[in-house]
């Protein structure tokens, strides 16, 4: 269901324009669509009166929580079901976040993302995607959304548009804690500017090189990262907000010196953040994660080198979820498994550690930052 689909359905009812405001603002945060606490709802049509409990059963089975994971540092992985029975995940963020999916798995393929693995099954509704909101605005006030869940959002550019837009002008957040993730895409930087609401913005680089990265996401345009930065320091200018660079630290492959060098040289002088997240390690996948200190000593240089750069660690961690590993490990406790996609081989330097944590920080999962 689309956003445009409820408000036709409103229509039908005899809703006008402030009538079906009332009923999306109810639901929006998380309150029942019969009236609320100042505004009774005997202002509304009868005929809309009468549809409500039905339209509220409805809106509720959009999207239900199937199992719930909390973390230790206050987040909570949501094993989300839709109406058809797929599912997708969502993160309780600290700090009054959200993390919600886009769409059921993912095309791009990023070699080290479960969902990715996975292929893309369908895509996600502007309803849908809001509903996670709901979903999370009932446990816990929200005050940030993230589209960092499973799925590519430029590859369902109108519904998460929409669901932006319905988000920005009757939820009560802020612009700027509207956080669009993507790989990179041509369509993004074109009608993100044009919106009333415009996000901000969160682009998943992971290296400076165009080789490493068409191996590295296979199904990624294929932009220089140059070209991508460029784009995107444009769009920081138009907002006003900072460009939040996503970069998931893989041991051997993109935590070198060189690599470092060429962030320097990639990002100095732009109005950027770059988010290093390392590794969350996934079973039956060959990379792993730089040993703390050497992600430590990473930040520090490119903090020194006039990079803003924050360390991050993925939400909730603890337990094991996230990047598509709460929907593959229920999809095998049902005796089904998701297809795996076909996948570009990259070289990867094989480790000695051997603890396995967590969820990949990775597009495609729900990998936002705490």
């Amino acid at each position: 269901m689309r956003i445009d689909d409820l408000r036709q359905r409103l229509r039908a009812f005899g809703a006008g324009p402030g009538h079906q405001d009332h009923v999306l603002r109810q639901w929006l945060h998380a309150q029942p669509l019969e009236g609320g606490p100042r505004r009774p709802d005997a202002f509304l049509p009868k005929a809309l009166r009468q549809a409500l409990p039905q339209l509220a059963d409805e809106l509720a089975a959009l999207a239900h929580v199937r199992s719930e994971h909390p973390g230790a540092d206050g987040s909570a992985r949501l094993l989300v079901a839709l109406a058809d029975g797929q599912t997708v995940e969502s993160v309780l963020l600290p700090r009054d976040g959200v993390c919600v999916s886009t769409q059921v798995g993912c095309a791009v393929g990023c070699q080290f993302c479960m969902t990715g693995r996975s292929g893309l099954l369908r895509q996600l509704g502007s309803a849908e995607i809001v509903a996670q909101v709901v979903l999370a605005r009932a446990r816990r006030p929200v005050r940030k959304v993230v589209f960092m869940g499973m799925g590519e959002p430029a590859h369902n550019l109108d519904n998460v548009l929409e669901a932006i837009d319905l988000l920005g002008t009757m939820a009560g957040i802020g612009h700027k804690n509207l956080v669009f993730s993507t790989v990179g895409d041509l369509r993004v930087f074109e009608r993100l500017p044009l919106g009333r609401v415009r996000p901000a913005l969160a682009l998943s680089l992971h290296t400076t090189r165009a080789d490493l990265r068409a191996r590295l996401l296979p199904r990624a345009p294929r932009i220089d990262p140059a070209e991508l930065v460029a784009r995107a320091n444009h769009y920081a200018q138009i907002t006003g907000y900072p460009i939040q660079y996503q970069w998931t630290l893989l041991e051997g492959i993109n935590d070198t010196e060189e690599e470092l060098d060429a962030i320097v040289r990639l990002l100095r002088g732009h109005y950027a953040v770059m988010n290093m997240i390392p590794y969350n390690e996934v079973p039956g996948l060959a990379f792993r994660r730089p040993a703390r200190a050497r992600a430590a000593e990473i930040a520090r240089t490119l903090h020194g080198h006039g990079i803003l750069t924050k360390l991050r660690q993925s939400a909730g961690q603890d337990v094991d979820g996230g990047c598509g590993q709460l929907r593959a490990r229920a999809l095998d406790a049902e005796g089904a498994s998701a297809p795996a996609a076909d996948g570009v081989p990259v070289r990867v330097v094989p480790s000695a550690r051997a603890d396995r944590r967590g969820a990949a920080g990775a597009p495609g999962g729900p990998s936002a930052p705490a």
